[in-house]
């Protein structure tokens, strides 16, 4: 494991890590996290590039690479077309995002241990509070040290970095991958911020590194002496807090683990192998992806209000549209007549159709059933029998398969759609 670095390098003359004085936030990242658990899951990948995402020859995506595959280049949301080309001989698969889960909650069972304060914003990341004095005496080094040590032990390894805040935080745990240690001594945080570039700092996109670059700021020691007034004219309020950020200001609380959020929409996506062209087609493909929806939404309990149809033409080109129902539904074949009423107003004869994404949101906006505006979309006897129609084969599906019971239509998207699994880092 490499040695833990102090940032700037050696923490300044005569510092003294166990020392500190003040706030002490960590910031938790699993290194590679999906392909680490495949290699061991799998032995014999070890040591080997392994990709977990879809297949080249259906349009995947990478959702995560080894650190044996980003030698040649490969990193997460690049097209897995180009991650063959560039590591032809890489391990594939599609992943396990059940066990990913499993793993990740031990993970933060580790943090739990030693802090109450540990707020986990992605499947693989977490801020935790080890601020001496707090819940104890001992030194943030001495507990990261620590809880490197016994994550390791189930296998997969982490890199942390602590600083006084979660901005420095976050940036000191991309210094050193894998298993690096990096802590930013209180005092330090603009010394070691003032060389990156802007683009180290969380939420800082290409759109705004370009308007930056305009305002002849490269790195975050130009941004924390940028004029505020300035700031603000071109970013708004956000300005100003950037530069805040950037010179290592920030004020910024671990929160404690809460309840998960109110659910506010629930959707699907599917990329298609080849481009849909067909009005039939998009329609079957709208009716394809409402019935996914339509099945997570009776799982999770829910009927919504608004409905939202998503058209992606190529890969940098997107339109949706939205309509509010009468009546909340979870029956596809309500919503999904509506999503394919959507269709005119994002797409035309001649247009190609790479994705199509329906979602379905407004699920308790107060507002009282009404008598629906749309043929069909009321809840009547016929769509009491259809919803009951929908539950049955969800039930069937849950007990023998996905394939266990289907529509015709389906059958023409078997095997032409991505087989990118939904492995997105959120919780």
């Amino acid at each position: 494991m490499p040695d833990e670095t102090l940032s700037p390098r050696g923490g300044g003359a005569g510092a003294d890590p166990l020392a500190w004085e003040g706030p002490a936030v960590g910031l938790l990242d699993l290194d590679a996290f999906f392909a680490s658990v495949e290699q061991l899951d799998h032995p014999e990948w070890r040591g080997r590039p392994v990709i977990v995402g879809g297949s080249p020859d259906r349009r995947g995506v990478v959702s995560t690479a080894s650190y044996e595959a980003r030698r040649y280049g490969v990193h997460s949301a690049m097209p897995s077309a180009t991650a063959r080309r560039l590591c032809p001989d890489a391990i594939w698969t599609r992943g396990n995002f059940a066990r990913y889960r499993e793993m990740s909650a031990r993970v933060m069972g580790i943090l739990g241990d030693e802090t109450p304060l540990v707020e986990q914003v992605s499947i693989d990341e977490a801020f935790f509070d080890v601020t001496p004095g707090r819940f104890s005496r001992e030194s943030p080094l001495s507990i990261c040290r620590r809880v490197q040590e016994r994550v390791a032990e189930l296998g997969v390894t982490c890199s942390i970095g602590v600083g006084v805040n979660k901005t420095v935080a976050k940036i000191a745990s991309e210094r050193e991958k894998p298993r690096g240690l990096t802590a930013v001594l209180p005092g330090t945080e603009r010394a070691f911020l003032a060389p990156l570039p802007v683009a180290a700092m969380s939420g800082v996109g290409p759109a705004t590194q370009e308007r930056l670059r305009r305002m002849g700021i490269r790195t975050l020691g130009e941004l924390s002496r940028a004029d505020a007034l300035e700031l603000e004219r071109v970013f708004g309020v956000l300005g100003p807090r950037m530069a805040l950020r950037a010179a290592g200001l920030e004020r910024s609380a671990v929160m404690e683990a809460a309840a998960p959020e109110e659910v506010k929409s629930v959707s699907n996506e599917r990329t298609f192998s080849e481009d849909l062209t067909e009005a039939d087609q998009i329609r079957a493909g709208i009716a394809h992806v409402s019935e996914m929806v339509g099945r997570r939404l009776r799982r999770k309990g829910l009927r919504g209000h608004t409905v939202t149809l998503k058209v992606k033409y190529d890969a940098a080109h997107a339109r949706t549209a939205q309509r509010s129902l009468g009546a909340p539904t979870d029956d596809e074949r309500v919503f999904g007549r509506v999503a394919q009423s959507l269709l005119d107003e994002l797409w035309s004869p001649g247009m190609r159709v790479r994705l199509l994404g329906v979602g379905v949101s407004g699920f308790d906006d107060g507002r009282e059933v009404q008598m629906s505006l749309f043929a069909g979309e009321g809840e009547g006897a016929g769509d009491r029998d259809r919803s009951a129609l929908g539950r049955a084969c969800d039930a069937l599906r849950e007990r023998f398969g996905d394939g266990a019971v289907g529509y015709g239509r389906d059958l023409r998207f078997s095997g032409s759609t991505s087989d990118t699994a939904p492995m997105h880092k959120d919780l």
